[in-house]
């Protein structure tokens, strides 16, 4: 397997974490991808298609998608999505590049195209026309730099809150205090533009948090270590972990361990492919569309 990040300059550095290519992925037939807190830009180089599994139905997108923040882990078919570059955003950071609130992409894969029109086809045959990494890095660059340069800003407190919320220990009416807005309001612009409410955000943060610290430990004292990730004990470390993952603490750490493709995004091998019954089959693709429109 290939894998070539690339962290960008400013002004793009403050919203993008970085930009990656992915080659000759494993021929496992799926993987569950952890929730991180954050929205990718994701384009197939090989086919025009992306392939995400919702229990035992794969929704069909086309080969360049955005991934919204998720609240849990969710699938991919990755024997369709065998070479990828992709952008993955800071926390916050995809607020200027979409074209849509994050907030209407929660749990939920978009069409680039509906977000684009017809830039998204363009980008898309540009990127698999490129022939090397650095190149295509070079147009990703060129296209969100055209996007930041129209973008209306953010709300000014939203990246205060996420800096307060990382840790996943404070809470969101001691935050909202803090910022001296009112809980509703932090709530409403934090969910717009994070794409995840202010607790489920928090929530996310400290489960990275200690499966990042987990993953460094080969026996880890699972009691210590939810006391300092914030958790109120192991049971709520564990119950946390499958809720969040579908996965024990200790089964994700020996998937993970194996599995890893980034230190930002966590494949983890699904213990079975799933079922055959393909809801886009036989009806074409699905363009599933988020719960709110796409405008803002």
């Amino acid at each position: 397997m290939l894998y070539v990040r690339h962290v960008p300059g400013p002004p793009l550095s403050a919203h993008v974490a970085e930009l990656w290519y992915l080659s000759t992925a494993p021929p496992r037939a799926a993987e569950r991808i952890l929730p991180s807190g954050t929205l990718q830009l994701i384009v197939n180089l090989d086919e025009d298609e992306l392939r995400v599994h919702d229990g035992p139905t794969i929704r069909r997108h086309s080969g360049a998608a955005v991934s919204g923040a998720y609240q849990s882990s969710f699938g991919v078919d990755t024997r369709a999505h065998v070479s990828m570059v992709g952008v993955h955003f800071r926390p916050g950071g995809a607020w200027p590049f979409l074209g849509a609130p994050p907030g209407a992409l929660t749990d939920a894969h978009v069409d680039l195209a509906d977000l684009w029109g017809h830039r998204a086809a363009e980008l898309h045959d540009r990127l698999r026309a490129a022939p090397e990494p650095r190149a295509r890095f070079a147009l990703l660059e060129r296209a969100l730099l055209d996007r930041l340069s129209n973008a209306r800003p953010g709300h000014p407190l939203v990246p205060r809150a996420i800096a307060a919320l990382e840790g996943g220990e404070r809470r969101v009416g001691d935050v909202a205090a803090m910022l001296g807005i009112s809980h509703r309001r932090l709530v409403d612009v934090f969910t717009a533009e994070a794409g995840l409410a202010p607790k489920a955000f928090a929530r996310i943060t400290r489960f990275r948090r200690a499966l990042s610290r987990a993953e460094r430990e080969r026996d880890p004292d699972w009691a210590r270590l939810a006391a300092e990730s914030g958790f109120c004990d192991q049971s709520h470390l564990i119950r946390e972990f499958v809720a969040l993952s579908g996965d024990s603490p200790t089964a994700l750490i020996a998937r993970s361990s194996r599995e890893r493709v980034t230190l930002h995004h966590v494949a983890v091998a699904a213990s079975a492919a799933p079922a055959a019954s393909d809801g886009a089959r036989g009806r074409g693709r699905q363009r599933a569309r988020p719960r709110a429109a796409l405008t803002r």
